[in-house]
């Protein structure tokens, strides 16, 4: 923790500041934080924990926490710099109650709402860029993934605020997916060089109706413009103007059902963080293999995904991966109020089942885009992505 006590001791707000918030680390379970190998600087812990310095959530108020945050981003992004470093960052003991609460804290960071463009979970809207993080059933695994690594435009900054917590289970999972390369890359080279070589094709199918409970119809996904009273040609016209926005040309095509559509994407699972130009294993293969395996009886999966030349990816590669996971990931034991941030491009998330009611757990997202996407780390034509087309 030596490291970023100095970190903080150094950023905090300045005594003319209109802020007298500041924020100070504090140490959590070793099952719920860790240190991180390489290729992460020597000491850096994942997640930063913070917490209101010599107070309680009584003690200060939304606004003093909102104009804390822009303090700090105010000072050459010093927030953004931090979890560029540490891949997530928690924040306890603030006065956050409710999804519009969460909504503001969010909003503070300076970032650009992220808009989902060919959505698979259903989410619905409860608060300016906040939803239910997901509506699975409680007993559905949702092991570690960057988020939205089946399609080519995915946020770079996840917020999840807890606001109820159940007594046994459902924490969030935290893994590092820079560390998830450097270890496969060691391990399974081989693995490493052809999917670099090849990309993934990814196969995302949308159906009418939603494939399974918590999951996107495909109105839901790229049908927001859709009228009740629009012919089948007209909402096929307007959900391909949705898919055209990915900006992927040849590398992203589809092909209509009967029940629904099949998007085919070509993409890199391996990407470049900005500025450091790191390899990160930015991708979801261990979370289908994990997840495949456990909620076989309970859930069909809406993406499937091979190598980028339509080979099958061998099994062994991907229960590798899984077991890397397992060995450098924490497990975040909610406490009501919690905030969790994850830099999306190097930090892997996901949810462990829980004991008790579907009630007992709610936790509420809010994703958002950066200034940048991953780099590529190929030169291959397929392997940069691009922020999504504006909407017509």
């Amino acid at each position: 923790m030596a490291a970023a006590v100095h970190a903080w001791t150094q950023a905090r707000p300045d005594e003319k500041s209109s802020s007298a918030l500041t924020f100070e680390p504090f140490e959590l379970p070793k099952t719920n934080q860790r240190t991180l190998g390489a290729p992460h600087q020597p000491g850096t812990i994942s997640p930063l924990a913070l917490k209101p310095s010599g107070t309680g959530s009584t003690d200060i108020d939304l606004d003093q926490a909102v104009q804390t945050i822009k303090d700090l981003q105010g000072r050459d992004k010093f927030l953004t710099k931090s979890l560029a470093q540490h891949g997530t960052i928690l924040f306890r003991g603030l006065p956050i109650h409710d999804a519009n609460d969460f909504s503001k804290f969010a909003h503070a960071f300076g970032y650009q709402p992220h808009e989902i463009i060919g959505i698979v979970v259903d989410r619905p809207l409860l608060a300016p860029n906040v939803a239910p993080a997901n509506e699975a059933p409680k007993d559905v695994l949702i092991y570690n993934h960057n988020e939205s690594p089946q399609v080519p435009h995915a946020p770079e900054y996840i917020f999840f605020y807890c606001h109820k917590a159940p007594a046994k289970g459902g924490e969030t999972p935290i893994s590092s997916s820079l560390e998830l390369f450097h270890r496969a890359k060691q391990a399974i080279p081989e693995f490493v060089d052809e999917l670099a070589e090849k990309g993934i094709l990814s196969k995302v199918t949308y159906k009418f109706d939603k494939m399974y409970e918590g999951g996107s119809t495909l109105k839901q996904a790229f049908g927001k413009h859709i009228q009740d009273d629009d012919d089948e040609q007209t909402r096929r016209a307007k959900i391909e103007a949705q898919i055209a926005r990915y900006g992927r040309g040849k590398y992203t095509s589809w092909e209509w059902t009967d029940d629904g559509i099949v998007l085919t994407h070509q993409l890199p699972a391996v990407r470049t963080q900005p500025e450091t130009n790191l390899p990160t294993l930015f991708t979801g293969l261990a979370a289908y293999y994990k997840n495949a395996k456990v909620n076989s009886k309970t859930r069909k999966g809406a993406a499937q995904q091979c190598f980028g030349d339509g080979t099958p990816i061998p099994e062994k590669y991907l229960k590798t991966l899984a077991e890397i996971t397992d060995e450098i990931r924490v497990l975040h034991k909610w406490q009501q109020g919690d905030v969790l941030l994850y830099d999306n491009i190097i930090a892997q998330h996901g949810r462990q089942p829980w004991e008790g009611e579907q009630s007992d757990r709610v936790i509420l997202a809010s994703l958002f885009d950066g200034e940048s996407v991953p780099g590529a780390y190929t030169g291959k034509d397929w392997a940069q992505v691009v922020q999504a087309l504006d909407d017509a």
